[in-house]
């Protein structure tokens, strides 16, 4: 991932209902969600719950599918998997990292 989309995707997710909204994706996996249930879920309305999928859909940190008269938003995993991949590139110095056993790595 380049720079400036990484900035981008952070941006993103610096902000809270957007975190929650990515968040809830994730929990829901492949199956997805449809904008109501988001909004259900979390409650949020829904005028502020599309304001909020646009962003991420920007950052490319979501996907949408029109599935008949619904559509369906999942997490783009691939681009969550690229943005944890950059910022623990050089994790440890590059060595491999030794999980202790009361902490997480680095």
């Amino acid at each position: 991932m380049e720079e400036q989309d990484i900035v981008k995707s952070l941006a993103a997710l610096a902000q809270p209902v957007r975190l929650r909204v990515f968040r809830s994706l994730v929990v829901a996996g492949p199956a997805g969600m449809t904008p109501s249930a988001l909004s259900e879920a979390l409650d949020v309305l829904s005028t502020s719950l599309s304001f909020h999928l646009k962003e991420l859909l920007n950052a490319a940190l979501v996907t949408q599918e029109r599935d008949g008269r619904n559509l369906i938003y999942r997490a783009a995993f691939d681009r969550m998997d690229s943005l944890l991949a950059y910022l623990t590139e050089n994790c440890c110095q590059g060595e491999p990292c030794t999980q202790a056993t009361d902490s997480i790595c680095c």
